[in-house]
């Protein structure tokens, strides 16, 4: 009954927080609406519960800050008056050590963020409403921490934990995010070298969902996004759980993220988890001494989403290297009954075996090429099957012709039943090659090749005497594939969360990845993977001519169809929309001289693809869009001489510029040069004054012959040199005062900067609401874009300066 009731009640604070529309940072919808909104159902919670055991202490905090961070290749970020909303519950008698549960209001503009991140701050309104209303007083406290501005680059959380006086009493934290639309929300960050908190999630999630796998591959890098949990970790040394919905990522940050695509069974189990995991921490001795249980990382793992595995890394090093050492002894045993014989035939078969992975991604990289080339790049975008039909097909078609060649070429003379023998073996020796390499490197995640050695191996074993006896039988392969369906059946659940995650992540990976080779690369990984204990049998059968004919079959149609434009990549299907990404400002520039006067101007529509696929399906509905309006980086400039929101320009570099009208925004940016000294360490330094919109964006390039010493942001140390460039990103809630900043300027004795100066430096300006966020040339166009198309659009302006 208590998770029907937090069902019923958190999807009307999700209608009601979404109805608001768009919130970015700075707009009176997330800053006066959603804030009073939030305020509103807190007080009510805290007066419905004054009577109980527990406090409710509410403080809205509007902190000024700076700080650099690596994501995206590196800038500093400042944020001025952001908003947070902190509630403090606690017993009576208080409480000396909290919990944090972190959520974000905030959206990013032409998005009403159902999924990310109003169904979250829902939820946890009524977890709020829950615990303040439990009989028995909490044994520590929560701090629930409504922040608004996490898309602005984690700032609201920086400022929360780097200055509120409450932050001093968090141990632990949970971070609640979305990186898709609804499904299942996945432990996929936890820690660092907190184990406890894996096992309180293990014991007292509801619907526990979790895999190491997911954080190993997040904190690579390789997935372009981030969340507030590296705040709370890097900043404020605190250990936490980053829990996020993944499912549907085609429409996360796009007009589709909306209440009624959010499953309410998502809403339910993330209820029923985030209560019992919050309730169960603070109910915990660990928090309050959080530090004493520090000793390592978790290996941990979801079973199909019925359990989650959990034990301490040390375990699995144990257990990995008892893993790899079984399978020593059972290859050194064979090898000493063939006085080595066995160990260079092994060899020459592991050779093939890589030999056959190797040919079959050049092979089907080479179709990638090709299908891009062929201008039908993401064909898969709308029907992933396709992309199984043509990449999977080939793959394995490629590595069952190399071992067919090899059977009927090299091994004339050797047994299929020998055969068969070996090639498990090299199966079993491969994985424990990668068994091995991962526990020395240290990752958890070598869990997965530790499974596939142990199950297979102990199959094996097994079932020697009765493969001796009774060869290929039925019965055989029936037990061969049983002893196997714990490691496939598991790595294939694996596969499928890489692919639900990627597949919609290449729709926004920008113009300069080649989508159909990451994802072409990912399916023969997959094929590889599977395949791996099944080349046995390639070895045991008496004929592999009608499977290849198959399989040449489905690949032959798949790429003439393919060729012939029959998948188009994009979707308008209210039921599963798969939307083109597109940026569209109408921005007006402003070059500066050395002395002041105006070089150039010039304005237009400027456009981004998000995805690889360009322009060239939008071109036919707008013919003014091609490739004849295609710019180009001006290298002089910073930042290209483009309004940049983000440092993003190595993952977008083809832009589109149409020609339009000047913009002229109620309230354009102020920018001039408070004061310019030449300090008595032979520096120069000059202060700055900007006041504009709720985003700016100030982009630094030393010209030659000068370098950046010092600045007001952050710790005082200009960091991240991208190319010669620093880029500053900059944004403010309601009532900040002008922006003020300055930097020192080291001019080289050996070698004189040219006559145009120190610095080149320029401010953008960014309108994301308000009646300065439309323009009549921008709202003409929107209304050309195909049904299939989503621009995320605003108006901008790009003022550079040289001093």
């Amino acid at each position: 009954i208590l998770f029907l009731h937090i069902l019923q009640v958190s999807l009307k604070h999700l209608e009601r927080i979404t109805s608001f529309g768009p919130r970015t940072v700075g707009s009176p919808e997330n800053e006066i609406t959603t804030v009073n909104y939030l305020l509103d159902q807190i007080e009510q919670i805290r007066t419905e519960s004054q009577t109980g055991p527990h406090s409710i202490s509410v403080d809205v905090q509007r902190p000024t800050g700076s700080f650099s961070i690596d994501f995206l290749g590196g800038f500093t970020s400042y944020y001025d008056r952001v908003t947070n909303i902190a509630v403090k519950l606690e017993p009576k008698t208080t409480a000396q050590h909290f919990m944090l549960a972190n959520c974000h209001f905030d959206s990013v503009a032409n998005s009403l963020g159902a999924s990310d991140d109003a169904v979250s701050c829902s939820v946890m309104l009524e977890v709020l409403h829950s615990l303040a209303n439990l009989s028995t007083p909490l044994k520590h406290g929560i701090i629930f921490l409504f922040n608004g501005a996490e898309e602005n680059i984690l700032q609201a959380s920086h400022g929360f934990i780097t200055q509120h006086p409450w932050a001093q009493q968090v141990r632990a934290f949970v971070n609640l995010e979305a990186a898709g639309v609804g499904g299942k929300e996945v432990v996929f960050q936890t820690g660092p070298e907190n184990p406890w908190l894996v096992q309180a999630y293990v014991r007292a999630a509801v619907h526990p969902f979790a895999s190491v796998v997911g954080q190993e591959v997040f904190q690579s890098g390789v997935i372009p996004s981030d969340t507030d949990f590296r705040i709370y970790r890097d900043f404020g040394k605190i250990p936490g759980i980053d829990l996020a919905f993944i499912e549907n990522g085609f429409i996360y940050h796009t007009k589709y993220d909306t209440p009624e695509r959010i499953h309410t069974d998502s809403i339910q189990r993330a209820g029923d988890n985030i209560l019992s995991v919050l309730k169960h921490l603070v109910m915990s001795d660990e928090l309050a001494d959080s530090s004493a249980y520090r000793h390592g990382n978790m290996v941990f793992f979801d079973l199909l989403g019925v359990t989650v595995v959990a034990y301490p890394a040390r375990v699995g090093t144990i257990i990995n290297y008892m893993a790899a050492v079984a399978t020593v002894i059972y290859l050194g045993k064979k090898s000493m009954l063939t006085s080595g014989r066995y160990m260079r035939d092994l060899a020459c078969a592991a050779c093939v075996a890589v030999l056959s992975w190797f040919v079959t991604l050049l092979t089907v990289l080479i179709v990638a090429l090709l299908v891009t080339l062929a201008g039908r790049s993401m064909f898969w975008y709308t029907h992933f099957y396709a992309a199984v039909c043509l990449y999977g097909s080939a793959a394995v078609g490629k590595i069952l012709l190399i071992h067919t060649l090899a059977r009927n070429l090299y091994y004339g003379g050797v047994s299929g039943v020998d055969l068969s023998e070996r090639f498990f073996d090299v199966s079993l020796l491969l994985w424990c090659c990668v068994l091995l390499f991962l526990t020395q490197r240290g990752l958890c995640s070598a869990y997965v090749p530790m499974m596939m050695v142990v199950f297979p191996l102990a199959s094996k074993l097994l079932l020697t005497k009765h493969f001796r006896a009774r060869g290929a039988s039925l019965q055989y392969c029936v037990l061969y594939l049983t002893g196997l369906a714990v490691p496939y059946v598991h790595i294939m659940f694996l596969i499928w969360v890489v692919f639900e995650i990627f597949t919609p992540i290449l729709g926004r990976s920008g113009t300069e990845i080649p989508p159909d080779v990451v994802l072409a690369s990912l399916v023969t990984l997959a094929t590889i993977i599977l395949s791996s204990y099944f080349m046995h049998f390639i070895y045991l059968s008496c004929s592999t001519r009608r499977i290849l004919a198959g399989l040449g079959s489905v690949f032959v149609l798949m790429f003439v169809l393919v060729c012939c434009g029959l998948f188009f990549p994009y979707s308008a299907d209210p039921s599963s929309p798969r939307p083109k990404r597109i940026f569209v400002q109408h921005s007006t520039r402003v070059l500066h001289a050395l002395d002041g006067t105006v070089e150039r101007s010039d304005s237009g529509l400027w456009i981004n693809s998000l995805d690889y696929s360009g322009m060239q399906h939008i071109t036919p509905h707008i013919p003014q869009i091609n490739d004849s309006i295609r710019t180009r980086c001006s290298e002089q400039l910073p930042y290209c001489g483009f309004p940049w929101f983000l440092p993003v320009k190595f993952l977008v570099k083809k832009s589109w510029y149409l020609p339009a009208p000047e913009v002229s925004p109620e309230a354009p940016l102020q920018f001039r040069l408070l004061s310019r000294q030449d300090t008595e360490w032979g520096t120069v330094k000059m202060s700055f004054e900007a006041k504009g919109p709720s985003h700016m964006s100030l982009y630094l390039r030393p010209h030659a012959g000068a370098s950046l010493m010092g600045w007001s942001f952050g710790d005082g140390m200009p960091r991240f040199d991208l190319s010669g460039e620093y880029f500053v990103f900059y944004s403010h809630g309601l009532d900040a005062p002008a922006w003020s900043f300055w930097f020192e300027i080291q001019v080289s004795l050996t070698h004189a900067p040219p006559d145009e100066g120190l610095i080149s430096l320029a401010v953008s300006s960014h309108y994301f609401f308000g009646p300065d966020r439309r323009s009549e040339p921008l709202e003409a166009l929107l209304k050309r874009f195909p049904a299939w198309a989503f621009p995320s659009s605003w108006v901008s302006t790009y003022h550079m300066y040289r001093y």
